[in-house]
């Protein structure tokens, strides 16, 4: 119900069962209060009714905000003051397209059930980034710490290979700190490697019984190795996670991607503001999307730090470290702006 007021406009929701309003307003009503801090009008809560009061857009927005939750609880999500969040931002109209997202769409869509729990996107970026592995043959995922790049990658490969798309799954990343001379390192070569490649172990260790993956490796049905043991392959029937991808040169990028063999895909992941190349040594994945552009069957998905799914800090510190970076751009561009030699004219 809805009718307007000299304050804006009032709307009544009505809560059909009492356990949906409890999971609706959260334990300690925490999440009406993150509601309440995205609204300047006032919330009422009675019985199973929540009176909003306010301007007319916020109104609306925050009514249909009520209406996704509401259709999340009855799915069975958890919802917490970070899902709050992240539908109120999906909710916005899209800077383009003025188009605004269902949160239920993004949120109730299961990429993989593991270990008891279920693998979603938690972002409408993510979600465009996993639609865009099922659509096409190479994807590049590019985007800071904490924003799901490896590990939607990586459930979108165990997926594959449970529904036998794929016969098995390569993971690969640059050892960039042991310059790939792995032979300088002591131990074995699974004791060089692993300190490179733990995070994709930690991974599969979430997504797969831990007593399957040494079988799993042993037949070769898994693979982890850097990425100087892909030279010379051809992958078939493989799915492919390149990690870390902006600490390989451009010619490691063009041998890797030149791996590709018939009914194999290709994720590629990495965050072009943390390369470790040694002496100023280029890119291979800032260099990609000029060299690419226009090919079919590619996809670029950048995320943002709105996508950062760790501990909210994160999500600052990436905003921090933009920041401190734009600045320090516009100094140096600013310095050499003033060390040119002025034009005297024509002589």
């Amino acid at each position: 119900m809805s009718e307007s007021t000299q304050a804006g406009t009032q709307v009544k929701v009505v809560v059909p069962e009492e356990h949906m309003m409890v999971a609706l307003l959260g334990s300690g009503d925490e999440l009406l209060r993150t509601v309440e801090q995205s609204f300047s009008g006032d919330i009422h809560v009675r019985g199973n009714e929540i009176t909003l009061s306010g301007p007319p857009e916020e109104t609306s927005r925050i009514t249909r905000l009520i209406e996704e939750l509401l259709e999340l609880v009855k799915n069975g999500t958890h919802v917490t003051p970070d899902v709050v969040e992240r539908s109120l931002r999906m909710l916005e109209p899209d800077a383009e397209s003025g188009a605004t997202t269902r949160p239920v769409d993004v949120l109730t869509q299961n990429i993989l059930s593991a270990r008891g729990r279920t693998i979603r996107p938690k972002t409408l970026n993510q979600k465009r980034y996993v639609d865009a592995i099922d659509a096409h043959t190479i994807v590049f995922g590019i985007g800071p710490a904490g924003t799901g790049k490896t590990y939607l990658a990586m459930a979108k490969a165990v997926k594959a290979l449970q529904a036998k798309q794929v016969n098995r799954i390569i993971l690969t990343r640059p050892a960039v700190e042991a310059g790939e001379r792995l032979g300088f390192l002591p131990g074995t070569l699974y004791e060089k490697i692993d300190p490179y490649l733990r995070p994709l172990y930690d991974a599969l260790h979430d997504m797969l019984d831990p007593g399957s993956i040494p079988k799993l490796m042993e037949s070769g049905t898994i693979e982890v190795a850097p990425l100087a043991y892909m030279r010379g392959r051809t992958l078939n029937d493989s799915f492919i996670i390149l990690d870390e991808a902006q600490n390989t040169s451009p010619e490691q990028m063009k041998m890797f991607l030149t791996r590709l063999g018939f009914d194999s895909k290709i994720v590629v992941t990495g965050d072009v503001t943390q390369v470790d190349l040694p002496g100023g040594q280029a890119s291979g994945l800032r260099t990609i999307e000029n060299i690419l552009e226009g090919l079919d069957d590619i996809a670029f998905c950048r995320l943002t730090s709105h996508d950062v799914v760790r501990h909210k800090l994160v999500s600052a510190i990436v905003d921090a470290y933009g920041r401190y970076d734009q600045r320090n751009t516009a100094d140096g561009d600013s310095r050499r702006g003033r060390g040119r030699p002025r034009d005297s004219g024509a002589r």
